[in-house]
Formats: C-alpha cells, sequence, structure tokens
C-alpha cells in the first residue's frame, strides 16, 4: 500500500511539472500552440507558372541558411495567393489579460500593374467581382451587396467619389482584382476570429469605437473596406466614418521635414549606385530591349517588374512579340524575371548595411507611431479603476489602409529591418493588453519617470505582429527586455519612451523637431 501511494505521488508531481514546463515554453514562443501559416510552394515554367499543391511555412524573418533565397520563391510569397488554412498569432495572450485595443495597417491587395511593358499586350484581368470566378471568398457575394449600400456611411472628402469595388471588366492601372479583395476578406475573417473571444467590440459599437482611415486610391479605399467587412460582417453604415490621409505615409499635420527629404535623397542615390554596378542585371536589361525592339533606357523605365509580377501571381504567360524591323522577338523569360528579383533581394541587404534607410523611416513614421502611442495612453488612462467611461466608448479598432511606401519604413521604423519586405495584403497589428489586477500583498509598482498615466489595477503591453507572427522581442524598444513567466508581454512603457525619445537617437537627435530641422555640417 504504501508503495502504491508512492507511485501515485511520483505521478501527480510528475505530470505538474511537465504542465508548468509547458505553460513555460508557450509563453516564451519556444513552441506553437497553433498552426503557423503555410503557403504552396512553386512550380514554374519559362514563361509562365502556377502554384501547386504542397504546404511550406510562410516566414516574416528570412530562415537562416547558407544558400541564396530563391527569387522566384520569394516572388510567389509576395503574390501571397489566399490560403484558407492560414491561422494566425493575434488576439494570444496569457490566461486573464484584458485586450483593450488593436491597430492594423494594412497594405492594399493584389493589384493591376502600374506600369506596362512598352510593345506587349497587357495582362488579360477581369476587374469586376464574381462568385465563379476564382479565388472566392464566402463572404464575396454579402460584401458585394452591402458595398451597395455604402451611401449611408460618411465619407471624408475625396473618398465619397470613389468606387466601393473594383468595377472594370479590362483592368484598369493600379485596380484593386478580385483577388487583392479575397485577400482581405480572408484577413479580416481571421482577425474576427482571433479576437471575438476577447469581446473587443460590443455588439452595439459606437462610431467613435472604430477608425478606418485610407489614402485616396480606390485600391486602398476597398482594401480597406474589405478587411473591415471580414472583421466586421454586415457592418452599420450609419456608424461608420471613413476618413482620408492625403500622404502615403499617414502623417496628418506634421509632414514637414527636411531632413527626411535629405535621407530619402541619398538613399536613392545609393540605390541606383548599387543597381548600375550589377552587370548581370544590365546585361538582362539589354537582352530583354533586344527581343522587344526598345532602347534599354526606355525598358529600365518601364519597371517591367511591375508587370511581370502581375503575369506570375495570376499564372499568365510571359509578354511575347513577333519579330520587327528593331526587334529580334520573342517572349520575355523567367530566367530574366528571376535575375532582375534577385537583385531587389540583394539590394534590401545593402539597404539594410547602408542604414540611410533606417534614418529615413525614423523621420517618416514617426507621426503615424506617435498618434499610435497617443491612442494607446489615452485607453491606458481610460481603463483605470474608478475611471468614468468617455461618452460613446474608446477608439478601440483603427484600421490604416496604406501601401508598401508607408508599410516599409514602418517596419524599419520599428527595427524589423530584417522583416520581409510588404507582400499583398500585408498587415502590421499593435495590440493593447491589461494583466489582471495585482491581489493582495503584492507590491504595487510605481510609474516610470515621465509617465503620465498610472496602471492602479493592472500593467500594460503591448504585442506587434506581422502578418499573423508575433515580432514583439524583435523590435527596438522589446528585443532586450528580459520577459519571464510571470511577465511573458512586452511592457508599453518601453514603446512609449521609444516613440517620445529613444527612437531619435538613430538620427543623433531628442525629438522629432530636432532631427527634422537641425542644420546638418
Amino acid at each position: 500500500m504504501l508503495a502504491r501511494n508512492r507511485f501515485l505521488f511520483l505521478l501527480v508531481v510528475g505530470a505538474a511539472v511537465l504542465a508548468i514546463l509547458s505553460l513555460s515554453l508557450q509563453f516564451l514562443n519556444l513552441i506553437p500552440t497553433t498552426p503557423i501559416t503555410e503557403e504552396q510552394p512553386f512550380q514554374a515554367v519559362d514563361g509562365g507558372a502556377r502554384v501547386g499543391q504542397g504546404k511550406s511555412r510562410k516566414r516574416v524573418f528570412p530562415v537562416p541558411h547558407t544558400q541564396e533565397p530563391n527569387p522566384i520563391s520569394e516572388a510567389y510569397g509576395y503574390c501571397n495567393t489566399p490560403n484558407h488554412t492560414e491561422q494566425a498569432w493575434e488576439g494570444h495572450s496569457p490566461a486573464d489579460y484584458k485586450l483593450l485595443s488593436v491597430q492594423v495597417m494594412i497594405r492594399h491587395g493584389d493589384r493591376y500593374p502600374l506600369y506596362f511593358i512598352p510593345k506587349t499586350k497587357r495582362p488579360s484581368i477581369d476587374c469586376t467581382l464574381s462568385t465563379s470566378r476564382n479565388p472566392s471568398h464566402p463572404l464575396l457575394n454579402a460584401f458585394i451587396s452591402h458595398m451597395g449600400r455604402g451611401g449611408r456611411g460618411h465619407w471624408e472628402s475625396p473618398l465619397g467619389s470613389l468606387p466601393r469595388l473594383p468595377n472594370h471588366s479590362a483592368c484598369e492601372m493600379g485596380e484593386l482584382t478580385q483577388t487583392g479583395v479575397v485577400q482581405h476578406l480572408h484577413n479580416g475573417q481571421l482577425l474576427h476570429q482571433a479576437y471575438k473571444r476577447h469581446k473587443l467590440l460590443p455588439s452595439d459599437w459606437s462610431p467613435r469605437q472604430v477608425w478606418l482611415e485610407t489614402t485616396g486610391k480606390s485600391r486602398t479605399l476597398q482594401s480597406g473596406l474589405a478587411f473591415l467587412y471580414g472583421f466586421l460582417p454586415e457592418f452599420n453604415w450609419s456608424k461608420l466614418a471613413v476618413r482620408h490621409q492625403w500622404s502615403t505615409l499617414f502623417c496628418g499635420s506634421a509632414c514637414d521635414c527636411p531632413a527626411r527629404s535629405r535621407y530619402l535623397e541619398e538613399e536613392q542615390r545609393r540605390q541606383y549606385r548599387f543597381r548600375v554596378a550589377n552587370t548581370e542585371l544590365e546585361r538582362t536589361y539589354a537582352d530583354m530591349a533586344r527581343t522587344l525592339g526598345l532602347p534599354t533606357r526606355q525598358l529600365r523605365a518601364a519597371n517591367p517588374i511591375d508587370s511581370l509580377l502581375c503575369h506570375l501571381c495570376h499564372g499568365l504567360p510571359f509578354p511575347c512579340v513577333p519579330a520587327g524591323d528593331s526587334g529580334t522577338g520573342g517572349c520575355l523569360t523567367l530566367a530574366q524575371f528571376s535575375v532582375i528579383r534577385q537583385q531587389q533581394l540583394e539590394d534590401e541587404v545593402d539597404r539594410r548595411e547602408a542604414a540611410l534607410y533606417r534614418k529615413y523611416a525614423i523621420l517618416a513614421m514617426y507621426p503615424y507611431l506617435n498618434r499610435t502611442a497617443a491612442k494607446m495612453e489615452h485607453i491606458a488612462r481610460s481603463s483605470e479603476a474608478g475611471q468614468q467611461p468617455r461618452p460613446g466608448g474608446e477608439e478601440v479598432f483603427t484600421i490604416s489602409s496604406a501601401h508598401d511606401i508607408t508599410m516599409a519604413p514602418l517596419l524599419s521604423a520599428v527595427g524589423l529591418e530584417e522583416a520581409k519586405f510588404p507582400r499583398f495584403a500585408a498587415r502590421v497589428v499593435f495590440e493593447l493588453w491589461k494583466s489582471p489586477p495585482m491581489t493582495q500583498g503584492q507590491p504595487k509598482k510605481r510609474a516610470g519617470k515621465g509617465e503620465k498615466w498610472k496602471a492602479r489595477d493592472g500593467e500594460l503591453f503591448i504585442r506587434v505582429l506581422y502578418n499573423g507572427e508575433d515580432v514583439t522581442f524583435h523590435t527596438t524598444f522589446c528585443r532586450h527586455h528580459n520577459r519571464s513567466i510571470s511577465q511573458p508581454l512586452c511592457p508599453l512603457k518601453n514603446f512609449l519612451s521609444f516613440v517620445r525619445r529613444d527612437m531619435f537617437s538613430v538620427v543623433n537627435a531628442t525629438s522629432y523637431q530636432e532631427a527634422c530641422y537641425r542644420r546638418s555640417g
């Protein structure tokens, strides 16, 4: 009997130790608790491409390896073909933590090219929406119907004059495609599933609680509406105000910054020098130009990678031309595309090493980050015990529908320089969390110097996610934070200190004003 009791005791203790170890690993992100994003690998033929049916993990950071990344595989990741097996890490937290707010920046979805290759036929793509055409989505029909009632919404000028749906049977330049709409319906639905148990928005949400802002391009407006519909199906139009951001940097009234323009010019000069030094790239452009019968300079100015990416993403053959007086004729090839794409990947590495872009990014995205920090700070104050709720509630869910030239500097500014370039329908998510109230006898932490708020009934934390992966501890402000089981998240104060002061150390300044207007030399 004694031996049996000892055995049972050891069994119980062993199970408890295993449970604690598993919990520790989960909070320290050493093991996953849900499936990670999948992507379909490619099978390509010269002059065209199609996607296979296998699976491989999508990553927001390149996997360390000795071989060069495959430029064609990277290009398929950029296409971001909708994948309905995808799951995400948004909404994950330790038990009993409360989600206070979510701010999302999205890049618009798949679009028609902004440039066309001279002497070639434009890609044949239908930009009207139809559930009988792939890719589709279960919400697509209802989304189309709901957009027809958009006149009840509130639109800042000039957004009210833009179409709420892509509507040309032959796509126009830069127009959002059906793929782009489906990408954002899918992403919005992912976040709906991730946050529904947290009850972020009440069923009778107020106009103040949901914020949608976009640039003046139809592709960003339509992407934002598709994302919102996936997140909040059949939302009440009369409660929605859609706000216009005139700058792609979302800098509002703080856009003027002479130093930012100087850093951008320096970065563009670096980019030019790096490109012209690549002899293989120059030979490839010359070969393509001979095929088409064009001057090499004219072909390069037409940015052929933009149109070729569209062919690749939509499984269309690469352009061909007949032989003529000035050209040899033939088809542009996947090998030529690969050379251009490889140079782009190498340029990203050189850009990080040169560090000019990081300086530009810090000044470009400070206004957006400062606004994000201010919203979090305000919600943090209102969450304190004893605070009277604001009439109409707080702004708890924000969508900023933007471009690659918005999201790329955002990633660089927060220190995610190793992250992959924003693909179609990429998303960056900022989550604000609050820990449970402190138990009696627990020491209360004092607010740091300069902090305007004090969490009396729980600590405040931030999570940052890129395309569904938690990248918080890759950011500059949390990279060196000593997390533990008792505090597995990043304190909000780290982010606030970074935005208000620390980020300017990159440009040897202590404030945005000083960094922008200090004379060089």
